[in-house]
């Protein structure tokens, strides 16, 4: 069997790349192709050579890849693809859109259907200050082509893999496919429990960038629990916009050192985390170090972190990305502290291994392989 694995962009190690080092030790001798690559550290990809597009070659690709969003589908689609077995398409962008013939297995491995193109598309008009005038219609021409064009490129996926239940209903709404649900995994030998002691304060960590709402977090603290601890790791484009927003309770450490993160997370009272997201991989993180967790109900959230209804809860869920949805929340996570245990978020967090992963996506692949070669 030979195989080739589809990755929209190698440019950082983040959530997408994380599958993709667990999809390479499932598939070791698989060929990699991107439509850039431009990464300080090859290991996570076993220092492959990765076969690009044309957009690897145009002027400032490096820095401004994404600018070239118009030309990613044409990009994509001049793969040679022909001489594999398996294709596996790592997409959150346009990877699934290859081009494959009816002897061939594609599978995709779907992080999201593009969020700016559909469901976030006016989200991000406004994040990016393209609401009016010339460049916000042309933004709004090419979003509507990339959404023609992701739908026709639905027909070539013949099994689809959303990374939690809530990508799954994205791809129904927009695909009208079902997906079969693999959690990413998610290092839990590396987040372990330490032999420490909880202490009173409150922890968050993150890219500062708007979606992920630390500015939310910081100002329900600074505002509302100016008594609380807060301290946030993480760095981006939006830090100094929220460090003027901390109060004398906040600490900002930035980007931070694995096991300064580690030790944060160990001794925290409870993680917090505002942002709708298709997975989440943090939250996971802290549970796995014994550490509950506050998290915005919605997006995978409900899936990952235990509400307090339940028999061994992990954590609190809030119902609104505002700042009294969130004190309130802190307030009732304060009042039922003594329910969560380590242990139950320890337990919790191991749904979502390295090990977990590996197994049910081998196993599936090569179920569906099989299935595929019996009906040639």
């Amino acid at each position: 069997m030979k195989v080739a694995i589809v990755h929209d962009w190698l440019v950082t190690y983040a959530g997408a790349e994380r599958v993709l080092e667990q999809m390479l030790n499932c598939y070791p001798n698989a060929d990699i192709y991107s439509l850039v690559k431009f990464l300080d550290d090859d290991s996570f990809i076993k220092n492959k050579d990765v076969k690009t597009s044309f957009i690897q070659r145009l002027p400032f690709s490096k820095s401004k890849y994404r600018l070239y969003l118009g030309l990613m589908p044409l990009a994509v689609e001049q793969f040679d693809l022909s001489e594999y077995d398996l294709i596996i398409s790592s997409s959150h962008a346009v990877a699934k859109g290859v081009l494959t013939g009816p002897d061939q297995l594609h599978i995709c491995m779907c992080y999201s259907p593009i969020r700016y193109a559909w469901d976030l598309q006016h989200q991000y008009l406004k994040e990016s200050n393209l609401e009016k005038g010339l460049k916000s219609f042309l933004a709004r021409l090419l979003l509507h082509s990339i959404r023609k064009w992701d739908l026709r490129t639905v027909n070539g996926v013949d099994h689809f893999i959303g990374i939690s239940k809530f990508i799954q209903r994205r791809i129904m709404k927009l695909y009208r496919r079902d997906a079969k649900i693999i959690y990413p995994p998610v290092d839990t030998e590396m987040f372990k429990p330490l032999k420490i002691k909880k202490k009173n304060f409150y922890v968050t960590c993150s890219r500062m960038v708007p979606y992920k709402k630390i500015d939310l977090i910081v100002q329900t603290f600074s505002e509302k629990h100016p008594e609380k601890e807060l301290v946030v790791m993480g760095d981006g484009p939006d830090y100094k916009k929220i460090k003027k927003l901390a109060g004398s309770n906040i600490k900002m450490l930035g980007q931070v050192s694995f096991e300064t993160l580690h030790k944060n997370l160990n001794e925290a009272k409870a993680f917090i985390f505002a942002a709708e997201e298709d997975f989440g991989i943090s939250p996971i993180e802290a549970q796995s170090c014994g550490t509950p967790v506050i998290a915005y109900k919605k997006g995978a959230a409900n899936e990952t972190i235990i509400g307090l209804n339940a028999e061994n809860p992990t954590g609190v869920l809030f119902e609104n990305q505002t700042t009294s949805s969130l004190s309130d929340a802190i307030t009732l996570f304060e009042k039922n502290y003594e329910k969560i245990s380590s242990t139950a978020c320890i337990e919790n967090a191991s749904r979502f291994s390295i090990n977990k992963f590996y197994n049910e996506f081998k196993d599936f692949i090569e179920l569906k392989f099989q299935q595929h070669e019996a009906h040639k």
